[in-house]
């Protein structure tokens, strides 16, 4: 081989691996330390320790409320449980349980976050309610960001009582081509989170919140997920960043909340 012929063909191979890496260290944003608990909050919970499908053993929370229904949250790509607690005081003044966890990699829990992976712990984690003997007619999932992919999967796998999607996107395809346009991102992109493929599936109602603010996921994504699922469902447009809007936003609350009595026995 001309040596120009090689050192291009090494230059392209490390470009590749690059992207790679690339790929992965902004797909997943881990944190291992706990920054605070729900004990901080002044929140009952439990925490609870289980198995993913492959032995990866994963951590969280179940926060219990006196209201019949278990809320499982999802939570997004950066940071761990401990960064929810806004949302698990939101959730909690709903009247619902909420199951917390961390991926693998993530907070306490062993291993290294992949899609397969990811999604043999949503199941895990449904599964471990399941246990405790919370039937599937009293489970709802909310996914936020990354979180709406692994929720989404595990609908699909486990129907819920109700699925709420908050700020998704419709693959990570479409998410690598809005970001670097100019490279053939679907040739190099290993997880896929293919959302607007999936969705179709669907068999339980659907809330979808999203923000024309957001700055990291576009509205658009979101309004494309809501018109590819099938009915029932319902959008709710949200104001606010990616990260904080549900706390800039008036009725979230009420939203999630008219959305569950509507669809939820």
């Amino acid at each position: 081989m001309p040596i120009k012929l090689a050192v291009a063909a090494a230059a392209v191979a490390f470009l590749f691996l690059g992207l790679r890496w690339f790929e992965k260290a902004n797909l997943y944003i881990p944190s291992r330390g706990y920054e605070a608990t729900p004990k901080d909050a002044g929140i009952p919970y439990e925490e609870v320790v289980f198995e993913s499908g492959d032995g990866t053993r994963l951590a969280g929370w179940l926060s219990a409320a006196d209201g019949p229904l278990t809320l499982v949250v999802f939570h997004g790509n950066a940071g761990n449980i401990s960064h929810r607690l806004d949302k698990l005081r939101l959730f909690r003044g709903l009247g619902l349980s909420v199951l917390l966890f961390d991926y693998r990699g993530y907070g306490r829990s062993e291993g290294s976050p992949t899609e397969s992976g990811t999604y043999l712990d949503g199941l895990a984690a449904v599964d471990f309610l399941s246990r405790r003997g919370v039937p599937p007619e009293r489970v709802a999932y909310y996914g936020e960001s990354l979180g709406c992919a692994v929720a989404l999967e595990t609908a699909l796998r486990r129907p819920p009582a109700a699925l709420i999607l908050d700020s998704g996107f419709t693959s990570t395809v479409d998410m690598g081509k809005a970001i670097f346009p100019f490279l053939p991102v679907k040739l190099m992109v290993r997880y896929k989170y293919d959302n607007i493929a999936k969705i179709p599936r669907l068999k339980a109602p659907l809330l979808v919140l999203h923000s024309p603010e957001d700055d990291i996921v576009p509205f658009s994504m979101g309004r494309r997920l809501f018109e590819a699922a099938p009915e029932p469902k319902r959008f709710f447009e949200t104001r606010g960043d990616h990260n904080e809007g549900f706390l800039q936003t008036p009725g979230y609350a009420e939203s999630m909340k008219k959305f569950l009595a509507e669809h939820v026995r």
